[in-house]
């Protein structure tokens, strides 16, 4: 167990700030999905609502936003200094296995432009592409499976839909409402997405 000084979460959440800032201004639902945390246990961590510092998602954060240990090590006690270095490793060395593991996995996957095409047609004086061709790896419409579907999703469009489930069920009717405006709206001034 990794024993903290009692100030630590209060600095410890403001290098954590900075970090986000430096790699790209990072929101706390980017970092969230970043370290496979849920958004509302970030959230508490972010609030300091935890009721005591979780000594893995310190080390996983500091291993994700490539924090240099010498910037929160005066917060650990020194007898727990060395137990920190190594779940902070592990966790990197978790991140690059999971990084090789999808870089090998798109070399073995065949790129669309090998299998598809796309054809410039002009009709009614608008220009469109249209993809033909046969895709191999593609999946008939009756086939995609929910879980395929949220695998192409960006880690944007995941937050927002994790946003959405944690709505009620009136506010989710009144977010589709609004989308289903938003399309109808766009559709009527015939632009294409």
């Amino acid at each position: 167990m990794i024993r903290f000084h009692k100030d630590f979460l209060e600095n410890f959440i403001a290098v954590v700030r900075k970090y986000m800032q430096l790699r790209g201004s990072l929101t706390q639902q980017d970092l969230a999905e970043m370290t496979n945390v849920g958004i509302s246990t970030m959230s508490r961590f972010f609030n300091l609502r935890a009721s005591s510092v979780d000594e893995q998602l310190v080390a996983n954060i500091i291993a994700t936003l490539n924090i240099p240990l010498h910037e929160i090590i005066d917060g650990v006690e020194e007898d727990s200094t060395e137990t920190l270095k190594r779940l902070v490793q592990f966790y990197k060395d978790q991140k690059t296995a999971d990084q090789k593991q999808d870089s090998a996995e798109a070399a073995a996957r065949p790129t669309d432009a090998k299998t598809r095409t796309n054809a410039s047609i002009n009709i009614a004086g608008r220009k469109q592409q249209m993809p033909f061709g046969e895709n191999p790896v593609a999946k008939t419409r009756t086939e995609v499976t929910l879980k395929d579907k949220l695998e192409t999703l960006s880690p944007r469009q995941k937050a927002y839909l994790n946003d959405f489930l944690n709505l009620d069920g009136n506010d989710r009717d009144l977010v589709v409402d609004l989308g289903d405006a938003i399309f109808r709206y766009f559709r009527q001034r015939n632009v294409e997405f």
